[in-house]
């Protein structure tokens, strides 16, 4: 293995990887506004609605599942180069974290077409907890790849839903004091 060429394509994956959350993380966070511009009186409904159309397939087509495109392909080419990652179980674990982050991201390609076509089937409130779906993924592929699986199950488990606890527990704070402001 050419481990030039390995580092390049390994840097390339992170790029694409931290660019693919940031359009994930954004596109939730725009789906919130979204469903939260729907409570507006007219005209500012409308216009706010016709705004968020376009910056979310702006920011789903031209950043989110392009950069999701190249995080995959960089990802397996790293695995191509570099078969002995598939036969260590945390690169397993890691990779049941990517499929069900490409189930989020059809999952929310779905919602983004239904808003588009006017159709709210979820509260901001829902869309805060599944925008943290997200950076749990995050922080258990992270952890997988850093430590490379050698914390403890029950360790990594009890953090992983430390973290979870903590995320909701943020989110219920942040409503209490959106909600004072009111």
């Amino acid at each position: 293995m050419d481990f030039q060429t390995y580092s390049i394509v390994k840097s390339l994956h992170i790029i694409f990887m931290v660019s693919w959350f940031a359009g994930l993380f954004y596109m939730i966070r725009l789906f919130i506004y979204h469903t939260e511009a729907q409570e507006k009186p007219e005209p500012e409904k409308r216009i706010l609605s016709e705004q968020f159309v376009v910056m979310e397939k702006k920011l789903w087509w031209i950043i989110t599942t392009p950069a999701m495109i190249l995080t995959v392909l960089f990802g397996s080419w790293m695995l191509y180069m570099n078969p002995i990652l598939l036969e260590v179980p945390w690169m397993h674990i890691k990779l049941s974290f990517v499929v069900l982050l490409l189930i989020y991201h059809f999952v929310s390609q779905k919602w983004m077409g239904e808003m588009q076509r006017g159709e709210f089937k979820h509260s901001s409130g829902k869309l805060r907890i599944w925008n943290e779906t997200a950076t749990l993924c995050l922080v258990a592929i992270v952890f997988l790849v850093i430590t490379k699986g050698t914390l403890s199950w029950w360790k990594a488990t009890l953090s992983f839903f430390a973290v979870a606890i903590g995320l909701m527990l943020l989110i219920k704070l942040y409503k209490r004091i959106s909600n004072r402001g009111e």
